[in-house]
């Protein structure tokens, strides 16, 4: 059964979001864990390289939890904010929702997930953080 999810809105800033369209699926028709993964490696990529402001990398996924599905047509937001920020890395919480009906607010808790990046200079060295 799904679950209308609003609670994290107030707690994180939108850093991505798209519908998933029939591409994005297997023969069956289900859209794939992995286009899922993608986008949430991007959304955090984005919330990291900012407050890093150089490149980043993605170094380790920590957690990753698929609650629903997500459907064709469904319009998908992710949200993330930093959790911890060490010397040249950053931790991302990263929060998927998906509105079935992209003309009404219901939001559905598809995913959530933990991501680390790592700030690197132009020699692809990792490079401190500022604080």
């Amino acid at each position: 059964m799904s679950m209308e999810y609003t609670g994290f809105q107030n707690e994180m800033e939108p850093a991505l979001r798209l519908v998933a369209m029939p591409a994005d699926t297997n023969p069956a028709g289900d859209v794939f864990g992995g286009w899922i993964m993608a986008q949430v490696d991007l959304a955090g990529a984005v919330i990291a390289s900012q407050r890093a402001q150089s490149r980043i990398v993605t170094i380790k996924v920590t957690d990753f939890v698929f609650k629903e599905p997500v459907y064709v047509g469904d319009l998908v937001t992710c949200y993330g904010k930093i959790e911890k920020i060490g010397n040249t890395s950053i931790t991302v919480k990263v929060v998927v929702c998906a509105q079935r009906n992209r003309y009404e607010k219901t939001c559905i808790k598809v995913t959530e997930a933990t991501v680390v990046y790592v700030a690197i200079d132009e020699d692809g060295n990792p490079k401190e953080i500022s604080k």
